[in-house]
């Protein structure tokens, strides 16, 4: 599995759909005033702020260091943490939240494992995540460069995508009860860059581990492959994103 690295300023511009479309997973965590909150993969910090002015208290981590600065740099008191090793007692939270981030997560029994202790008995989990079928087209077409380049496996558990029914038996093998989950398909409208910006910022981690004079080669030859499946006739790019939400309580 490629690690996955984070260029703040990257993510904001090309990653920008990913706050703009959360407004649904924070309704099924129905913040309230006064509970404690973890904020599992805060990124730079713009949902912890939503979760904040419902009056709960918040306690935000992100495993990437550039991240945590830039949660910061927000007026966010975000900490680095490793999801599969988390810093807190037993019992802390009232709820762990995570938005577009567990699919990161190489170790997942661990995660759980760890997301299962810090909950308190009646506490929630609510998070969303890629599902299965996520971004499948540039997937396949990325991996059809990379193979032709010499690095076919390169993209191999770069992310996880599951199926509902597969990771309600893994909640459930942590002591979770699933509460509700969906697997929703929601084509998203790329930023102005592209697949080319999306394939900068969310297969870093990819990219960085091929040779430096591959990289724009692999980038182009797979925006070109892409370009008829999910470019119009306007040249807006769709990305064809599937996400699974759900609500699990120990």
């Amino acid at each position: 599995m490629s690690t996955q690295t984070w260029d703040p300023s990257d993510y904001g511009k090309n990653g920008a759909f990913v706050q703009t479309m959360a407004s649904e997973v924070l309704e099924w965590l129905a913040a309230r005033t006064g509970e404690s909150i973890l904020d599992l993969g805060c990124g730079d910090g713009q949902l912890t702020q939503r979760i904040l002015a419902t009056g709960a208290t918040v306690v935000p981590v992100d495993s990437s260091p550039e991240m945590v600065a830039a949660a910061r740099a927000r007026g966010i008191l975000a900490q680095e943490a490793s999801a599969e090793s988390l810093p807190f007692s037993d019992r802390a939270f009232d709820a762990v939240f995570s938005n577009a981030v567990l699919h990161w997560v190489s170790d997942q029994d661990a995660m759980l494992a760890q997301v299962r202790r810090v909950l308190k008995p009646r506490g929630r989990f609510v998070a969303e995540m890629g599902g299965h079928g996520n971004i499948a087209a540039i997937r396949v077409a990325l991996g059809v460069v990379l193979a032709r380049h010499g690095f076919g496996d390169r993209d191999d558990g770069a992310s996880y995508s599951p199926t509902a029914d597969g990771y309600a038996q893994r909640l459930e093998g942590h002591g979770f009860h699933v509460q509700r989950m969906s697997l929703i398909a929601r084509p998203t409208l790329l930023a102005e860059s592209g697949v080319e910006g999306w394939l900068r910022t969310f297969r870093r981690g990819v990219l960085d581990g091929l040779p430096e004079p591959l990289r724009d080669t692999v980038v182009q030859e797979t925006t070109a492959l892409l370009a008829p499946v999910l470019r119009d006739e306007e040249g807006n790019w769709t990305a064809d994103y599937v996400r699974l939400r759900f609500i699990a309580t120990p």
